[in-house]
């Protein structure tokens, strides 16, 4: 098992309604999808820094729920057009960590 920590930067002043959006219609999407989103955050010392973290059980899943959810007609047509104008793509950092023996995330 392992998680990806998400760091996005919104579009300057545009955070209240990236959240808005991750909490309405992607995390709903993903999820439905069959993505494990285990966390949302804001970063209060960024006023434009957001985080997030999804859970996959192997490396096989990771890339089954990619295609399903970014190769979707619903992600390229309505969501991606939209991620691309809230977000700062090139300044999008994904970290792929794995829990330690004794963490609670196990």
């Amino acid at each position: 098992m392992f998680y990806e920590l998400r760091r996005y930067q919104t579009r300057p002043g545009r955070r209240d309604e990236w959240v808005r959006y991750m909490e309405d219609v992607i995390i709903p999407f993903q999820t439905s999808m069959g993505m494990t989103v285990t966390a949302s955050f804001i970063d209060e010392e960024d006023q434009d820094g957001y985080l997030w973290i999804r859970r996959f059980g192997d490396e096989a899943q990771r890339e089954e729920l990619y295609a399903a959810v970014y190769q979707s007609e619903r992600w390229q047509g309505e969501i991606s057009p939209v991620v691309d104008d809230l977000l700062i793509p090139e300044e999008s950092v994904v970290t792929r960590v794995a829990p330690t023996p004794q963490s609670p995330l196990r």
